[in-house]
Formats: structure tokens, C-alpha cells, sequence
């Protein structure tokens, strides 16, 4: 890989104003991601905070239900702040930390990534203050609560279509006019180099995990490893370790929302093109005139114009295959899991969950496929009841 590119994807498009501080990152980032005491730090962190490793676990209901292959969850959703935003959080904060810096801000769509990075800044005595969409605030009123409790300050982004490419566009601004002592902690695997490549390296740990896990409990490698993808980060988490593994099937869930014949969807890969935005080239839903159309989905966290370079080079190298997942089949995914195993996932993993329900009855089984549920669901409970009409 070419510094900051996966192929032709990603880079550095950057304003003139960003420069400086994204040197100065990327500085930090080359030093630390090798360091012995940031390693060892970091995995204090996860495993007496954040309650690493997370759970590999057997889905025996499902499997019965399904009839096809054997499927095992890896539950992101037991970690500490309940998803996995809080393995990138505390990598890049504690980076903040090291270089120096008091002032954390993130943008957030679903709220988990601003609940972790205002987690993170209380227990590493930092300020934070998040962005995020006046829509997503509504629908995410919950952890709202939970971020300000913390301390945080949440700031609502209006512009737009009020949600999480708006709180991006929001949070790089703030960015630009801040001060050396502010540090933009993104939630996704996008954004100029280094943050890609940062961000997956925090989140790689889903996948070394499951590496181990697996071949523990079973002896072998899964066949299929499966993952919800907006942004991306928890997908390349779960992927990264496999990439090398042709054997491995790797499967990213976009969100169609209503239909990918329709305007209202989030899924770039399966009906976006080439672009260049938010400090990096790669796959975004466009409209006609070529700038960022608004997109929907039911998922807060899913509802973002482009997905990660690293992902589209999956795709264009043909290593990934990526399919769209409806509204109504994430939602009935969501009761679905909850009925099943006791389980009641964010309704950004129920878009992983509904492809494997799709999925698995059409393999054998002796096939095995992990897939991982990034978040739990209590954010989206009240949600999902008002689409079932029941509030």
C-alpha cells in the first residue's frame, strides 16, 4: 500500500488549514502504533476497562432455526459503553494524551461513538465536546443523556439533512478553527491518512479475536466472517485479520433503507460512485451534479454518504463482496435475534444479522460463519417500537 492510498482509494484532501495538525498526527501515529509502552497501556485498557476479549458465542438457536451453517456472534455489543467504538476511543485517546493534547471532539450518528469518546475523556481527565445531527439527536435522545452525563458538551448540527455526514462536515470545521490543543477523535475507518488506516488498526483487535476464539473452538478458520458497513470500522476490525486468508469469505451489510431503487438509502458501494470528500477518495452516493446526496436509513449509525478507501479497494480487488439490507429486513432481524437468543442488537448489527438469516440456510453444515454484532440495541428500542406502531 502506497502511504494513506488502498489502490487508487483514499489519500490526503486536506484544506490548507489541516495540514499542520494532520502532520502532526500522523507523526504520533507512526511512533506510537509500535510502541512497547503505548501496547501494553492500550492493552490495560481494553482488557480492565473496556472488558476485552469480548465474547465469541455459539448461536445454537439460530443455528437450529436456520438449518444451514453453524453461526457464532462475536458480542462488540459486552464491551464497556456497549458497541465496539470504545476500542478506537481509547487507542486515539490515549494518543491524544501522549502528544499532549486536553480536547477531545468527535462527530457521531447513532450516539455510541460520541458515548465512548466522552467516556474515554472523563476517565483521561480530557474535554469533550461532540457533534451531531439534529435527527440523530432525536432519534438517539438516549445517548444524548448519556454523553452529557459524562460531561460532555453535545453541539446540534442543523445544516443538511441534519445527520452524520453533516456532524463530519460540523466536527472538521470545529477542527479547522480550533487550537493546537484540540484533537479530533473520528469514529470511523474515512477521513484523510492516517485516520483510516488508525482507526482499523484500534479495531483490528475484533478480528485477532476471532482468529483465536475460533480456532479454539473449533480447530479452524470460519468460513464467512460478516459485518454491518457504513463508515466501516467495525467491518474492517472483524476483516483485517483475514484479508491474507483467501478461504475466508468477507461479507459487509450496507443499509438500502428503503430500497436502492429509491433516493432513500445509505449503501455506497452497491449505488454510489467515485468521489472525493471528507479528506479522502472512495465510494459515496452522489447526486447528479456530483456533490454528496442525502441519504436515509432507519440505522443512525449507518446513515452516511461513503464507506472507508480500505473497503473499496476490497471491493474493487473483488477480496469483499458487499449487499444492501433493507429497513424492514434489519428490523425484523432486530425481533428476530431477540427472540432467538436473547439478544437485542443495534439496529446497525441487525443489518449483518438479516443477511445471515438470508444466508446461512443456503450453506451446508459443516460451514461456519462469525458475525459480528457491534452494538447492543437498548439505544434503538424505542425506535423500533414506533416503526412497529407500538408507541
Amino acid at each position: 500500500m502506497t502511504k494513506g492510498k488502498f489502490g487508487k482509494f483514499g489519500g490526503q484532501h486536506i484544506p490548507e488549514a489541516l495540514k499542520a495538525p494532520v502532520a502532526k498526527l500522523e507523526a504520533a501515529y507512526e511512533k506510537y502504533i509500535n510502541d512497547a509502552d503505548f501496547i501494553k497501556e492500550l492493552g490495560e485498557l481494553y482488557s480492565q476497562y473496556a472488558g476485552r476479549p469480548s465474547v465469541l458465542y455459539h448461536a445454537r438457536n439460530m443455528t437450529a432455526d436456520l438449518g444451514g451453517a453453524k453461526i457464532y456472534l462475536k458480542r462488540e455489543d459486552l464491551n464497556h459503553t456497549g458497541s465496539h467504538k470504545i476500542n478506537n476511543v481509547l487507542g486515539q485517546a490515549l494518543l491524544a494524551k501522549k502528544m499532549g493534547i486536553k480536547r477531545l471532539i468527535a462527530e457521531t450518528g447513532a450516539g455510541q461513538h460520541g458515548v465512548a469518546t466522552a467516556t474515554a475523556a472523563t476517565l483521561l481527565g480530557m474535554e469533550c465536546e461532540v457533534y451531531m445531527g439534529q435527527e440523530d439527536i432525536e432519534r438517539q435522545a438516549l445517548n444524548v443523556y448519556r454523553m452529557k452525563l459524562h460531561g460532555a458538551k453535545v453541539h446540534s448540527v442543523t445544516a443538511g439533512t441534519a445527520t452524520l455526514s453533516d456532524a463530519v462536515d460540523a466536527a472538521i470545521a470545529a477542527w479547522c478553527a480550533s487550537d493546537a490543543d484540540t484533537y479530533y477523535l473520528l469514529g470511523s475507518a474515512v477521513g484523510p491518512h492516517p485516520f483510516p488506516s488508525m482507526v482499523r488498526d484500534f479495531q483490528a483487535i475484533i478480528g485477532r479475536e476471532i482468529r483465536a476464539q475460533m480456532l479454539a473452538a473449533e480447530g479452524r478458520l470460519p468460513d464467512s466472517v460478516i459485518a454491518c458497513v457504513g463508515g466501516g470500522s467495525n467491518a474492517i476490525g472483524t476483516f483485517y485479520d483475514f484479508i491474507g486468508e483467501q478461504s475466508v469469505e468477507l461479507v459487509g451489510c450496507e443499509a438500502a433503507g428503503k430500497g436502492l431503487n429509491t433516493t432513500e438509502h445509505a449503501a455506497a458501494i452497491s449505488n454510489g460512485r467515485v468521489g472525493i470528500f471528507h479528506g479522502m477518495e472512495t465510494y459515496f452516493v452522489q447526486d447528479d451534479a456530483g456533490g454528496l446526496a442525502p441519504v436515509y436509513s432507519i440505522s443512525a449509525g449507518l446513515d452516511y454518504p461513503g464507506v472507508g478507501p480500505e473497503h473499496a479497494h476490497l471491493h474493487d480487488t473483488g477480496r469483499a463482496r458487499f449487499v444492501a439490507i433493507t429497513d424492514d429486513e434489519a428490523v425484523a432481524a432486530f425481533e428476530y435475534l431477540a427472540r432467538t437468543e436473547g439478544i437485542i442488537p443495534a439496529i446497525e448489527s441487525a443489518h449483518a444479522i438479516a443477511y445471515v438469516i438470508k444466508y446461512a440456510p443456503s450453506l451446508p453444515k459443516d460451514k461456519i460463519i462469525v458475525v459480528t454484532v457491534s452494538g447492543r440495541g437498548d439505544k434503538d428500542v424505542e425506535s423500533m417500537a414506533r416503526y412497529r406502531g407500538q408507541l
